[in-house]
């Protein structure tokens, strides 16, 4: 069986999202719902935008406003001043984050020399755009045909997404994964491995953030939604994302670039 990944530079990005580190505790970076908060106008890190180097700039002067010993933060600690002081990533700035590091590690540049931004309209809109990429790149965005295009399940490969859009209620959120690892057996993808960010009813506060998971390939020609999903849940608990693929428009796509 052969297995193929993402570049050392981008896997770096997502481990530093799942394992984030801060003195010596470690904890997987929450999600945030810019939607419920209604940040504006905030510190990336403040309103679920921020890459891991923003999040622990912005962990550290809370910690010296608050006079928090780094040292003695337990790694559910972490997790908790995390949420309360309303630090996280949303799903399109994870998925951002990974694929700039993917682009630019194999030579062609930084996403937002690529992307359209589709949701900026006129001379001003385009400058907030340059000036702000991460904050206008969402999933509507990457799932626009300007930006990426949908490829058939069996060509899937490491730097692909799957993009969940149009969800079972009206105010749903879009959702994107990031294909970060496929394995092949006989040259044919056989387990993709996923990453992404997301925060799940049963979560509670403090247990939303980066999850990673699989999906057994079915044979050629039958719907992704009809894959095995494996992700690390409770016994018992409801198979959320498989859940949301089949009630979405549910696509394998690549960014037009890669």
């Amino acid at each position: 069986m052969n297995t193929k990944t993402l570049s050392k530079r981008a896997l770096s990005v997502i481990d530093q999202y799942l394992h984030f580190t801060f003195g010596s505790a470690v904890c997987s970076v929450p999600y945030f719902n810019n939607k419920t908060v209604r940040a504006r106008a905030s510190l990336r890190a403040e309103i679920g935008k921020g890459s891991p180097k923003d999040i622990f700039e912005e962990v550290e002067t809370v910690a010296v406003k608050n006079h928090i010993d780094q040292t003695a933060l337990s790694d559910g600690s972490l997790k908790k001043l995390l949420v309360e002081s309303d630090i996280g990533v949303d799903c399109s700035a994870f998925a951002f984050y990974a694929l700039n590091a993917e682009s630019q590690e194999t030579g062609k540049g930084s996403l937002d020399k690529h992307m359209h931004f589709v949701n900026c309209r006129g001379f001003a809109g385009k400058i907030m755009c340059a000036l702000r990429p991460v904050e206008n790149c969402d999933v509507a965005t990457m799932a626009d045909d300007k930006n990426s295009t949908a490829i058939p399940l069996e060509e899937i490969r490491p730097g692909d997404v799957i993009t969940m859009t149009g969800g079972p209620e009206r105010d749903e959120r879009n959702h994107i994964l990031v294909i970060h690892q496929v394995e092949y057996q006989n040259f044919t993808p056989y387990i993709a491995h996923y990453s992404h960010a997301a925060a799940y009813p049963e979560d509670g506060l403090y247990n939303t953030g980066i999850r990673q998971g699989t999906i057994e390939i079915p044979e050629a020609g039958k719907p992704l939604t009809e894959a095995h999903w494996s992700e690390n849940i409770a016994a018992g608990a409801p198979n959320r994302i498989l859940e949301r693929a089949r009630s979405s428009k549910t696509e394998v796509r690549r960014l037009r670039w890669f």
